[in-house]
């Protein structure tokens, strides 16, 4: 080591003993240990689909669409893509579909078809969602016109070119709509948000179900657990619901929930059609994992999101992915 070496390494020793030693008089005069370095900051959580549970990389627009789910309008398009998928009772006894998309938009949604009353309180729950639909009757059109919703109906002028008609498929089960068009359409429209579901470990006290029915006076729908594809696949009416992407439709977690149900008060076709309670409280069956719980569900105010309590108080936790939510009578006493 040259001499130069030799000062410049005492040097440096001595200014580290002088840094010591200030340190020291510090600690020694305050009472106080010197602050540690400063850790690492904490890696970011995951943000997760308040809809599915899943991993997304933001919260995207709500987008609900009402789909025709009967016979003829079979098999659907790009449901397999939706967070949420609500069935809910129409006139002639028959069902329809309401599916909700925030986490995946898929290319084309349908066939399309017209709102219910009872829409509007479900949607209030996700803010000023965007909604899709073919029409309504002429009473009930300009009510849901002023709902708190981005109006993405078919008729509107600016949103008609979002709509297509299938050739090969016959009026009025024949009506699609791309999603990129809505979305382009949807401005202002809420970003997903908490509407009271819970994701996380099957909690205890299940019961081993290997299918769930539920019926309307002319529709039905079964849901039977496949462990293999790790959801509840369904059965309309006695049939496999199949998807024109390929597969069967299908829900990680199911809902049926009992509720009452009255009549609209806009008709439809001449009568009135019926309406499915969402707000208050009643009993509900939860499936998930090959399982089957029995819960309360509660939704005070329509500005809210409905809650799924066990019988012990502890919240029902529900399998990430796709949910399904049907919205049936309660069944009379003595019936179950």
């Amino acid at each position: 080591m040259t001499r130069r070496q030799r000062v410049v390494a005492i040097s440096a020793s001595a200014g580290a003993a002088a840094a010591a030693l200030i340190i020291g008089l510090i600690v020694a005069f305050s009472g106080s240990p010197a602050p540690a370095p400063a850790a690492p900051p904490a890696s970011t959580a995951r943000l997760l689909s308040p809809f599915t549970g899943e991993p997304v990389p933001a919260l995207g627009p709500v987008l609900a669409v009402k789909i025709d789910n009967i016979k003829e309008a079979r098999p659907s398009t790009g449901l397999r893509s939706a967070d949420i998928i609500y069935v809910l009772p129409v006139e002639g006894g028959l069902s329809r579909l309401m599916a909700v998309f925030s986490s995946r938009f898929p290319p084309v949604i349908g066939p399309v078809r017209s709102a219910r009353e009872d829409d509007l309180e479900l949607l209030r729950q996700f803010g000023r969602p965007a909604f899709a639909y073919s029409g309504a009757t002429p009473h009930l059109l300009p009510f849901v016109h002023r709902a708190p919703i981005v109006d993405l109906y078919a008729g509107l002028g600016n949103v008609a070119s979002a709509y297509f008609r299938n050739s090969k498929r016959v009026a009025p089960h024949n009506l699609y709509a791309r999603s990129a068009a809505l979305l382009a359409d949807a401005h202002g429209a809420s970003k997903a948000r908490d509407i009271g579901f819970r994701f996380g470990p099957q909690p205890s006290g299940g019961q081993a179900t290997a299918s769930y029915s539920v019926s309307y006076p002319a529709a039905s729908f079964t849901f039977r657990w496949s462990a293999s594809a790790g959801r509840w696949l369904v059965w309309m009416d006695g049939a496999p619901t199949l998807a024109t992407e390929g597969g069967q439709l299908g829900g990680s977690t199911v809902i049926i929930q009992y509720t009452q149900i009255t009549t609209s008060r806009f008709l439809e076709a001449g009568s009135r059609p019926p309406y499915a309670v969402s707000i208050g409280s009643g009993r509900a069956v939860v499936l998930r994992n090959g399982q089957e719980f029995t819960v309360r569900w509660s939704r005070p105010s329509a500005d809210g999101g409905t809650t799924y309590t066990l019988p012990d108080g502890r919240r029902m936790l529900f399998a990430p992915g796709q949910v399904w939510v049907v919205l049936a009578a309660a069944p009379k006493p003595g019936n179950g």
